[in-house]
């Protein structure tokens, strides 16, 4: 529900707040005062193209700003969520219109996108009558507003499903046939690079491994020529490191009694000595083990080189080589396998569509038979709404193959007045016209999806005396359940608002500005009696305007 509506710098409007209520909202005043400004304020929040002459002369920026009540709208919430904006129950839309050019729109404070805008508006308020948006001129809405008529929501929402895995098992197939194409190029190239791959024999951890042990038998002669000359000097060799230490330890441990510090110190060398033997083992059982072989050396080179092949051509590493090598396996099945798959497929496709066309033939004979039954529904309302001889048609045409909405197309047909062949409503139908067709359709289908606040603007448009009154009565009836915004020239539609709003306009200091207020008493009646009776304001027009009100039920 709409809330609050703030507009600054629109248009002749300088700065303007109003709040509506629930129920039925009715805007009236003289011609030329800013009603239909303030609709065009509206429309900006669903998304209508800021253009700049709409900025109030002399001002850089116009802003619009609504506020909604969304405690009854739990998907809308999540939606705000999940789309990065802050939630609760109320949503803060602003709208600024810059001369620069850079209009930005905010949802409960945060940047959006227009297209966001649009997507969370669209669900919260529409409007009908001398405006861009009439949803009547968009014919993919009509069979919407049949099939929620008809309750067919499970049924179109199953057919729905349906199509979709019919277009996704159409587009595999076309995959797979584009793909049989180059089948056997393909087959050929993954054999050949599967085949060379497995022949390789990789291993994870062989690179560098190899590269390891090639730079030990790169090395082999300075490591032999290090190790030998090491245990030489420490232990092999006449007057070794080992044997003059065991010398100079004997000699201090032989004067331990005389000096017991020489003892300390004759323990220490003689740590260092068996450190030095262990090191000099060590060294020499590495020589021994060291053997220079040129066939292991030009294997490792070679083993190397062809590594270094194959991930220039397939992979940076070993592990990713392997890696698309168990892709290419599965790949490789996947082709071999590809004339069974697609014929499985086929055979899905088939069963599908059988489905499909089953359910869209439930739902076009269901179709037809609820158009019937609008049509005459919406006919019978329309005569209460100075559209005595309409008539009112739902028509049908068979699609070459199913579509997303069923196996027809489906497009409201209106003849106006009698003896004239019915021709499609967004084609011949004026504002006012339409305006009253969506309230008469909004009678004759209650229980359809609506957003919970419907605008009419202009939807007496020609009409007045008991059609008038009938107007009246019905949108009263539609904003028992929905909020309903309504600009009326008639006293007999305005007498039925649960809310009534004045919009006036007014000169000072050579600048027009327009200002909206909410009537009540006296007020209201006054503003009854100047739709009665214009300027000349009489105790007759005051007591039919009081009658009107009485009559009308709310007060």
């Amino acid at each position: 529900m709409l809330t609050d509506l703030s507009i600054k710098n629109f248009a002749i409007i300088d700065r303007l707040h109003v709040n509506f209520g629930s129920g039925f909202n009715v805007l009236t005043g003289e011609t030329g005062a800013g009603k239909s400004i303030i609709i065009d304020a509206v429309g900006l929040l669903l998304g209508d193209r800021a253009r700049p002459d709409l900025i109030r002369t002399g001002e850089d920026e116009a802003v619009v700003e609504a506020l909604f009540d969304l405690s009854a709208h739990p998907d809308l919430r999540q939606e705000l969520v999940d789309g990065g904006f802050e939630g609760g129950d109320e949503l803060l839309i602003k709208r600024v219109i810059a001369r620069s050019g850079k209009n930005r729109i905010y949802l409960n404070g945060s940047l959006a996108r227009l297209t966001q805008l649009q997507s969370l508006t669209a669900r919260l308020v529409t409007i009908y009558g001398q405006h861009e948006h009439q949803s009547l001129q968009r014919t993919d809405t009509h069979l919407c507003l049949l099939d929620d008529f008809a309750g067919l929501g499970p049924e179109v929402d199953a057919y729905q499903r349906l199509h979709r895995e019919v277009q996704d098992l159409e587009e595999r197939i076309a995959q797979l046939s584009a793909a049989e194409r180059d089948r056997q190029q393909r087959l050929d190239l993954l054999s050949y690079q599967g085949r060379e791959i497995a022949a390789a024999n990789l291993r994870p951890g062989e690179e560098e491994e190899l590269t390891a042990e090639r730079l030990l038998l790169q090395n082999a002669g300075r490591l032999s020529i290090a190790t030998e000359e090491g245990y030489d000097v420490l232990y092999g060799a006449e007057e070794a490191v080992c044997g003059r230490l065991d010398a100079v330890a004997s000699s201090l441990e032989s004067l331990s009694t005389v000096a017991p510090l020489l003892g300390t110190l004759a323990e220490t060398v003689r740590n260092a000595l068996f450190s030095l033997e262990d090191v000099a083992t060590q060294l020499r059982d590495y020589a021994a083990r060291l053997f220079f072989d040129p066939e292991r050396q030009g294997a490792v080179e070679g083993r190397l080189a062809l590594l270094s092949t194959l991930k220039r051509k397939y992979a940076p590493t070993v592990e990713e080589i392997l890696a698309l090598q168990e892709k290419i396996d599965g790949e490789l099945e996947d082709l071999s396998d590809m004339e069974a798959t697609r014929e499985a497929a086929g055979k899905n496709l088939a069963e599908f569509r059988s489905r499909l066309l089953d359910c869209g033939g439930v739902i076009s004979s269901r179709r037809r038979e609820a158009g019937l039954r609008l049509g005459t529904a919406v006919a019978a309302e329309l005569k209460d709404l100075a559209m005595p001889k309409a008539l009112f048609q739902m028509r049908f045409f068979p699609l070459p193959e199913p579509g997303p909405q069923g196996l027809e197309r489906g497009e409201f047909y209106l003849a106006p007045n009698p003896g004239e062949e019915p021709k499609p409503l967004a084609w011949i139908a004026s504002g006012g016209e339409l305006s009253r067709i969506m309230l008469a359709l909004r009678r004759a289908a209650p229980d359809g999806e609506s957003p919970p606040c419907l605008v009419f603007d202009e939807v007496d448009a020609g009409i007045g005396g008991i059609a008038a009154t009938a107007v009246g009565e019905k949108l009263h009836k539609v904003a028992q359940e929905l909020q309903v915004l309504c600009v009326t020239h008639l006293p007999q539609v305005a007498a039925y608002a649960d809310s009534h709003y004045r919009v006036e306009k007014r000169e000072e200091g050579g600048r027009t500005f327009t200002a909206l207020t909410r009537l009540r008493g006296d007020e209201r009646v006054l503003e009854m009696a100047r739709m009665l009776g214009g300027a000349q304001i009489t105790e007759r027009t005051l007591d039919h305007a009081r009658e009107l009100i009485g009559l009308s039920g709310p007060g």
